[in-house]
């Protein structure tokens, strides 16, 4: 049975070893700070701890890219709405209905 348990305590030692190299425990260790530095409790704590590590994942330069694409596709879909919008209007005039084949 010791054996057994050395070479459980050594397997969780490599893993530990693992977690540390790889920033994993820096990490875990500044989100559940930040919880716990919250003046008010974020009423889902899994939540806040998810979107802290997604943070914690993405460089800044990776950030900013992702929100500028973000406002760029909002800008695209809202051209879009308007050109669906005026293709309407204008299909409209050329066919006249009761509407029933719309959305």
């Amino acid at each position: 049975m010791m054996a057994h348990y050395r070479a459980s305590d050594s397997k969780r030692e490599q893993f530990r070893r693992y977690l540390e190299k790889a920033g994993v425990i820096d990490s875990l260790t500044s989100v559940l700070v930040a919880l716990y530095e919250k003046q008010e409790r974020p009423s889902n704590a899994l939540e806040f701890v998810r979107e802290r590590l997604d943070a914690v994942g993405l460089n800044s330069v990776q950030a900013e890219a992702l929100q500028q694409e973000v406002i760029e596709l909002r800008q695209r879909c809202a051209s879009l709405v308007e050109e669906n919008k005026d293709l309407r209007a204008r299909l409209q005039r050329y066919e006249p209905g009761d509407g029933a084949g719309e959305e």
